[in-house]
């Protein structure tokens, strides 16, 4: 066969002219195919002694393996060290985390301080006074109210007459008794309705709803503390009143921090437990005793354990009603203008439904005069 065949020079050929050598270590391919195709090359038998490559030069030798999965046997791959054994876990307890108080207790101790300074001063100073402190805590509350409605619901409850109304209510309480703080409700929410009428009709019953819900909740339950003032020994039984609700929420906030487990309601409010309401009897108890001993005319401790026990219980739900609205809307306090507190109605959720409570109980135990 004629070396042109190969199409390559032939083996051994160099500048003194051609020469026989080895056979060529690939199959032979034709220039024209060559440039077409690139075929997979023949790996060939390697001698003992290497072999040559097509110029007669001695090919180097191959220093690593034929295939990905195929060691070589000149050099064998040194084993790869194994990886250190994981360090046991750790059989020590965890840190324990500490509590947090949830808030911040120095703005909310300054501004109860705060707070009770203005209302000892009016109850005892001039008890008119103490009437207009209320009538604003309501005006304030009724628009941190109406503007959560209206802010998550899309609920407009008319504030214009549920202010003017409140404001009057707790006024009639106090001058006319439950007479007048009845037939101010009556008008109050007859004002909501009339108002509501010069706008659009969509959404009426809704609007004119929430806005007599709001007359009840805030303003007329309030007017009980204004009716309290009116005995003769009315600033003692306003301070009993918040004395026990403050205390009240502080036993059940001090003891279910420190002991609390099981949850109260954690659907409604997952922060309140067994042991705080427990917390909150105890020292509603003890408190009442005492005021009912020294600060209400013709009272008895014994009356003062009863009336303990119902300001806790009726403290707990009014937190727990407000807690359900807040929950409705989804926010966490109704305002911001208390610090360390959050709204107005933040601090007045159990004052709210103990005001009757209180009143209708100490009516019982000692009169209303």
């Amino acid at each position: 066969m004629n070396d042109s065949s190969w199409g390559a020079p032939a083996a051994g050929s160099g500048p003194g002219g051609p020469h026989q050598g080895p056979a060529p270590a690939g199959p032979a391919h034709d220039r024209h195919q060559a440039a077409q195709t690139r075929p997979m090359p023949i790996v060939p038998d390697v001698p003992a002694g290497g072999f040559q490559d097509g110029h007669g030069r001695g090919a180097a030798h191959q220093r690593g393996p034929l295939f990905r999965d195929e060691q070589p046997h000149e050099h064998p791959q040194e084993p790869m060290p194994s990886p250190a054994p994981p360090p046991p876990p750790s059989t020590a307890p965890a840190p324990r985390q500490k509590k947090s108080a949830g808030r911040d207790l120095g703005a909310a101790i300054g501004v109860g301080v705060g707070l009770g300074a203005v209302i000892i001063a009016s109850l005892y100073i001039w008890p008119p006074a103490f009437v207009g402190v209320v009538a604003v805590a309501v005006v304030v509350g009724l628009w941190e109210l109406t503007s959560r409605l209206q802010e998550r619901k899309g609920i407009k409850a008319p504030l214009v007459p549920l202010a003017v109304g409140g404001a009057a209510m707790v006024v009639a309480g106090y001058v006319r008794g439950p007479e007048g703080a009845w037939v101010a409700m009556a008008l109050t929410a007859l004002a909501v309705l009339v108002w509501r009428m010069t706008e659009p009709p969509e959404g009426y019953l809704k609007d004119v709803t929430a806005g007599v819900f709001a007359a009840f909740y805030v303003p007329f339950l309030a007017t009980f503390v204004a009716m309290l003032l009116t005995a003769d020994d009315g600033p003692g039984r306003v301070l009993t009143f918040l004395l026990l609700t403050v205390v009240s929420d502080t036993g059940a906030y001090a003891v279910g921090w420190r002991f609390g487990k099981h949850k109260l309601a954690p659907r409604i409010s997952p922060g309140k437990t067994r042991e705080g309401l427990f917390g909150a009897v105890a020292f509603a108890m003890a408190a009442g005793a005492l005021c009912m001993q020294f600060l209400i005319d013709d009272g008895s401790w014994w009356q003062g354990l009863i009336l303990g026990l119902a300001v806790a219980a009726s403290a707990t739900l009014g937190d727990l009603g407000e807690s359900m609205i807040k929950r409705d809307l989804g926010i966490k306090d109704m305002g911001t203008l208390l610090p360390g507190h959050g709204g107005i109605m933040d601090r007045l959720d159990s004052l709210l439904p103990t005001a009757p409570v209180v009143w209708l109980l100490l009516a019982l135990f000692v009169g209303t005069g």
